[in-house]
């Protein structure tokens, strides 16, 4: 469904994207992560057809951006990190608008924006004022708009930026409910926590490169992060700490709250046999509980900490 290769992208002696080369099939949901000026939204922004690489060529569904960007425009919704809002505008005459911009038959309009105030949960609020809503709610409008031609793909940049806990609760419920609608999904973010729950597969892009793409199991496996468990334990814990170190699969062990936190040797999906070697050494355990590994714990591992 998308496919760039060797794009870059320059601003005057700035290079925001530097020979980026990406492939994503129909369906996917790819959680796009990097620090503030990695080329997150420069990426989108050509996709969109809203910017010109200097290099390098990009499809969406099999169509060259350079050459095919009325047709592009009408397969992609695009949200960029910051809604523009039209004054003295209620929603619903707002997401009109934008149907009647589509082209979308006037005889039609009316079911469309009821579905997608339907799905974004906006129903209520269909009279209200779009400059009086508040910033969570300003953001669901936005995928709103982005929804009424139906499109095959959709760009979200930093769709859930500034929102307060319940506003990003909503917004990961919605996402989630667009991926199980079949839409192929490029979104960024900042809360890679929420990124992990709902995407299939993730980038992390630094100065303009991209230094992964992939599924998340692989991402654990490139940045050296393995399985992680709690174990609570009884008896002498330092015993228990030397047999655990004396263990090949463990990376790591720390006291933390009263349990034993282990590190597995990355790639390595063994607490089973990590149970069984501490009862054979007499060690007895209490309690034993894997943690799930942070997408958080990738990022910094692949990451390097640059800026542009």
């Amino acid at each position: 469904m998308i496919d760039m290769k060797g794009v870059t992208v320059r601003y005057g002696s700035l290079t925001a994207l530097n020979n980026f080369t990406l492939e994503l099939p129909a369906g996917e949901v790819y959680g796009f992560i990097g620090p503030n000026g990695a080329g997150k939204s420069t990426t989108m922004k050509v996709l969109a057809c809203l910017l010109r690489a200097d290099s390098g060529r990009a499809h969406v569904d099999g169509m060259d951006v350079r050459t095919h960007s009325f047709p592009i425009r009408r397969i992609i919704g695009y949200m960029p990190d910051f809604l523009g809002v039209y004054d003295d505008l209620t929603v619903d005459e707002y997401l009109q608008f934008f149907a009647s911009a589509f082209e979308i038959p006037r005889k039609k309009r009316r079911a469309i924006v009821d579905g997608v105030l339907e799905l974004t949960d906006l129903t209520e609020k269909r009279d209200s004022m779009v400059d009086g809503l508040s910033r969570g709610m300003q953001q669901r409008l936005g995928v709103a708009r982005v929804l009424i031609h139906d499109p095959k793909v959709l760009l979200l940049d930093e769709p859930a930026s500034g929102l307060d806990p319940r506003a990003r609760i909503e917004m990961r419920s919605l996402l989630t409910e667009l991926r199980s609608m079949g839409k192929t999904i490029i979104v960024s973010s900042h809360i890679l926590s929420e990124l992990h729950e709902m995407c299939t597969s993730i980038g992390i892009i630094e100065r303009g490169t991209l230094l992964f793409s992939g599924s998340l199991d692989d991402a654990f496996k490139q940045a050296g992060v393995g399985e992680r468990i709690a174990i609570r334990l009884e008896g002498d814990p330092d015993n228990a700490e030397r047999v655990l170190r004396s263990i090949d699969l463990v990376d790591s062990v720390r006291k933390e709250n009263g349990d034993m936190v282990v590190d597995l040797v990355a790639g390595t999906l063994g607490h089973h046999d990590l149970i069984e070697r501490l009862v054979r050494s007499n060690v007895r355990i209490d309690a034993f509980r894997p943690i799930s590994t942070k997408l958080e714990d990738v990022f910094l591992r692949i990451t390097q900490g640059k800026v542009q």
